[in-house]
């Protein structure tokens, strides 16, 4: 009796799994020709984006840190970080701080952003090509200072002309053939349409269980009095 494979490295080239999706829209290989790859090329990117937008790709976070400079309240921040999820800071005696964000308007309206200190809030500027992060107050000359971030950032580029694998959990790979098959299906296969989105929802959904973190969740209601 043949025993199982004992490996957990199935991942397609990314030219495979374009070819899957051109399937699932009764496109077949032998009639696959350079305009169909170049539509799952972009019709992927597209998808990818989207992903980012919808919300949080587990498989993108990692830890950046940052140098504090006394006097310096505004850092850069790499242009493919989405969003910052959670930051501290560690002090020279590698003491551990979390700090918070506070918004464009909160940062406005500080009566001295100038003021030094350890700081105890951040705005996380969502610009375009150059995001920075700023911190209130402003380090000091206490350190140093270095700020440790988590953050999500966007999916690679998938890149079908150079080959190569996407950026994407074994877990997720039924996924983004599905939502390939499913943008494909619009231009090649319009009346498929319904089913590939069908296909997809489902495949998304299943993969999005997994795409959380196990832990704990607690509310804790404030219970003090409040008076205008």
């Amino acid at each position: 009796m043949t025993g199982t494979s004992g490996t957990y490295s199935f991942n397609p080239p990314i030219g495979s799994l374009a070819q899957s999706a051109l399937a699932r829209c009764g496109v077949h290989r032998t009639a696959i020709t350079s305009q169909h790859m170049d539509d799952a090329y972009l019709e992927s990117n597209y998808m990818q984006k989207a992903w980012s937008n919808d919300g949080l790709t587990l498989w993108t976070v990692d830890l950046q840190t940052i140098s504090l400079i006394q006097g310096t309240a505004t850092y850069s921040v790499p242009a493919e970080t989405v969003m910052i999820l959670d930051l501290y800071i560690t002090v020279s005696n590698n003491n551990n701080r979390l700090i918070y964000p506070f918004s464009r308007t909160d940062y406005a309206s500080l009566a001295n952003p100038q003021t030094q200190g350890v700081p105890t809030s951040f705005w996380f500027d969502r610009l375009e090509t150059s995001p920075t992060v700023t911190f209130w107050p402003v380090p000091d000359g206490g350190g140093p200072y270095t700020a440790s971030y988590y953050r999500y950032r966007e999916i690679q580029d998938a890149n079908i002309p150079q080959g190569g694998n996407v950026e994407v959990p074994e877990l997720w790979l039924d996924v983004f053939v599905a939502g390939l098959a499913h943008r494909l299906s619009r231009i090649y296969a319009p009346t498929l349409e319904a089913q590939r989105k069908a296909d997809y929802d489902i495949a998304y959904e299943l993969a999005a269980k997994q795409n959380t973190e196990n832990v704990p969740l607690f509310f804790n209601p404030a219970l003090q009095g409040y008076f205008r």
